[in-house]
């Protein structure tokens, strides 16, 4: 989120700096998901439940990728006029998308909270 204000403040290194932590985040969140999914389901239905998290994760970045360019074509033809956040045009749209990107990670941990309150293997009898 302080990506696209900062790399106006201090310019491009600025902000590939703060995407490349953000990036180093992403993995390590990406890391724990896959552990998670070993640490509650039995050796058997690990398999399926990473492809099914993985099918949900495609799903969703095919309908992020076609809502920004969705929302990119109606920044441009917008103009001046499409504001957000102290922005106008196209750079308003990228901080929408930046918005977007800070707190998704916050409602996934939130849903996986809401739907498994206490963490404890699967056990099959």
């Amino acid at each position: 989120m302080f990506a696209q204000p900062l790399g106006g403040i201090y310019g491009p290194w600025a902000v590939a700096i703060i995407i490349g932590i953000v990036g180093a985040a992403h993995q390590s969140w990406s890391a724990n998901i896959f552990s998670t999914t070993g640490d509650m389901f039995p050796k058997s239905a690990v398999a399926t439940i990473t492809g099914i998290g993985a099918m949900a994760g495609g799903v969703g970045s095919f309908l992020i990728n076609k809502g920004s360019g969705m929302l990119f074509d109606h920044a441009a033809q917008m103009g001046e006029a499409f504001k957000f956040a102290g922005f106008t045009g196209k750079p308003a749209g990228y901080m929408i998308i930046f918005c977007v990107c800070a707190v998704a990670y916050l409602i996934g941990w939130s849903v996986m909270k809401a739907l498994v309150p206490k963490y404890k293997p699967v056990v099959v009898e």
